[in-house]
């Protein structure tokens, strides 16, 4: 059973900010494609970013030069560090795990809140 368990969300000032984590069991760390997605209230659900078994990396564009995804394939672990954050966001996020092969391999996190008041 894989199960990924995010942590890290909360709530901080405008200009501030945070790191999220994602911890993955299951034994499907090291050869997934891990990622970060976000929803906010009436808004669809958006990738945020995505780093592959390898370290390469794909953002928003709206987190370009804020946000740096990682990964710790030792400790089973990814990372979100959100800095410069803004009200836009406020969200919950997800933690993701996708085979980069057979894609119906795909697992969610229960989500955190992250609420940045401005």
């Amino acid at each position: 059973q894989v199960q990924l368990v995010e942590s890290g969300g909360g709530l901080v000032q405008a200009g501030g900010s945070l790191r999220l984590s994602c911890a993955a069991s299951g034994s499907i760390f090291s050869t997934y494609i891990m990622g970060w997605y976000r929803q906010a209230p009436g808004k669809q659900r958006e990738q945020v970013a995505r780093i592959r078994s390898g370290g390469g990396t794909n953002y928003a564009d709206s987190v370009i030069g804020r946000f740096t995804i990682y990964r710790d394939n030792a400790k089973d672990r990814e990372y979100l560090q959100m800095n410069s954050l803004n009200a836009e966001d406020t969200a919950v996020y997800y933690c993701n795990a996708v085979h980069p092969v057979t894609t119906s391999y795909n697992y969610w996190g229960q989500g955190t809140q992250v609420t940045v008041s401005s």
